[in-house]
């Protein structure tokens, strides 16, 4: 195990951490993104506008802002609402608001904004002729959904769904500021600590560069699956 003056051991826990937090913020922006895009190719202007309302939102704020303003804010009212209990009904609860948990809804309420875009666009690219064909051949609408427009819609989202990807797993470098020990985390205390910093950070560099080299073998992999039948190699 790599040592590095003792934190070896604590860098690579700090490792794990990211990868969790980066796999359960991209699962949460999935959801997210899947209802943003429904909600703005839906009739109804209610869903439209609020859809619009958020992702124009996450544009226009930087991100360490919105994260700070959510978990610093998010306390403050969860606090609030505590009080209010207490004082209301004799109520006394107490919510603590968890560093990972915070860095998972925030990193997820942010992307889930940009995929949102990327699954609107990629099912507006789906050939509707495909699918009215399948409702003519007696396909349910579930059915047409799983068989032709979500395999369609999948093949052109996956690029994009790649690209958010890698930004949202650098993204996760921020949550340090909340106070969460990821790896970044850890690098910096250890660089204050001995003056060494090339010593820590550049191990994170590469254990992100490994990380990113990992996902685009499998989402290349998943563009393969999507792209058969399509001409795809």
């Amino acid at each position: 195990m790599i040592d590095l003056q003792g934190y070896g051991p604590r860098l690579i826990e700090g490792a794990g951490v990211t990868v969790q937090l980066a796999v359960l913020s991209l699962i949460l922006a999935i959801i997210l993104g899947l209802l943003t895009a429904s909600a703005k190719m839906s009739r109804n202007w209610i869903l439209r506008r609020t859809a619009t309302v958020y992702t124009t939102l996450i544009r226009g704020v930087p991100d360490l802002v919105l994260m700070m303003l959510l978990f610093f804010g998010g306390q403050i009212g969860v606090n609030a609402i505590s009080d209010m209990l207490y004082y209301s009904y004799d109520i006394d609860i107490y919510i603590n608001f968890n560093a990972f948990a915070a860095g998972v809804l925030t990193i997820g309420f942010i992307f889930g904004a940009y995929m949102g875009e990327t699954f609107r666009g990629a099912f507006m690219a789906v050939d509707n002729g495909q699918i009215e064909a399948g409702k003519a051949y007696g396909m349910s609408s579930s059915l047409v959904f799983r068989r032709i427009r979500f395999p369609q819609m999948m093949r052109h989202a996956l690029p994009g769904l790649s690209n958010n990807w890698m930004v949202l797993l650098k993204t996760t470098a921020l949550v340090s500021v909340i106070g969460l020990t990821d790896m970044v985390r850890v690098a910096a205390e250890a660089s204050r600590a001995t003056h060494e910093p090339f010593t820590f950070l550049l191990p994170v560099a590469v254990a992100y560069l490994l990380i990113a080299s990992v996902s685009e073998w499998i989402f290349a992999r998943l563009q393969k699956h999507y792209d058969i039948g399509f001409g795809g190699q």
